[in-house]
């Protein structure tokens, strides 16, 4: 064990209204299989709405973001405004729309987003710190929104990228394999499911994130 721990931070369960399970799960894989501990970390909140994910219809069920977030963690979860900083070596984000819906408003306001304010407030603790932040997927998107400047990758989308762009980041298009590493704010960033991908890909990508984080921190 490396004695490293990592903050990972979900956004509820199932792609289209939390966390991106495969992106989420391989994650916490990467860390263990590297040497590091984790511990998983969702805001207290309610989700934005519930999909069917057989359907991809909005329900009319009302969910919690750390409670479905908790079937990830198989129950070992924290609420974000629980996270100490100091306690920890780096945090991730994985992806999925809840990133964009749960943890900011992004999928409906674009660059005019706002953010959950655990969210800013655990960037904005591990950035003051020099402690590494990585984000997958969509996430990437969220961290731009809290850090001016910051230089990320979502991938090849173009309507994206011009959100970062538009909010004062800078994006860098990238493909599978690849792996984004903003040296000012230390910040490490890979595409996952914003592109096609085979679900060994994204092991590849999360191990490859997860590998930089870890390298990064002190």
């Amino acid at each position: 064990m490396t004695g490293k721990r990592v903050a990972v931070v979900l956004s509820g369960s199932g792609v289209y209204d939390g966390s991106e399970i495969h992106e989420a799960v391989l994650t916490l894989l990467a860390i263990d299989q590297q040497g590091a501990a984790y511990q998983c970390f969702a805001p207290d909140i309610l989700q934005h709405h519930v999909i069917n994910h057989l359907t991809g219809e909005a329900t009319d069920e009302v969910r919690n973001v750390l409670v479905e977030s908790a079937r990830l963690a198989r129950g070992n979860i924290k609420p974000l405004s629980e996270l100490d900083a100091d306690e920890f070596d780096a945090i991730i984000f994985p992806g999925g729309f809840g990133a964009a819906k749960n943890l900011s408003t992004f999928a409906f306001e674009g660059a005019d987003c706002s953010v959950d304010n655990g969210v800013v407030a655990a960037v904005r603790a591990m950035l003051g710190r020099g402690k590494p932040i990585g984000a997958l997927c969509i996430s990437p998107a969220v961290i731009a929104k809290v850090i001016p400047g910051a230089n990320v990758t979502i991938g090849e989308d173009e309507a994206t990228a011009a959100a970062i762009e538009t909010m004062g980041g800078t994006h860098r298009r990238s493909g599978h394999g690849a792996v984004v590493v903003d040296e000012e704010h230390n910040l490490v960033t890979s595409p996952c499911y914003m592109l096609e991908a085979t679900v060994s890909q994204i092991a590849d990508d999360a191990a490859k994130t997860v590998a930089a984080l870890l390298e990064r921190s002190h």
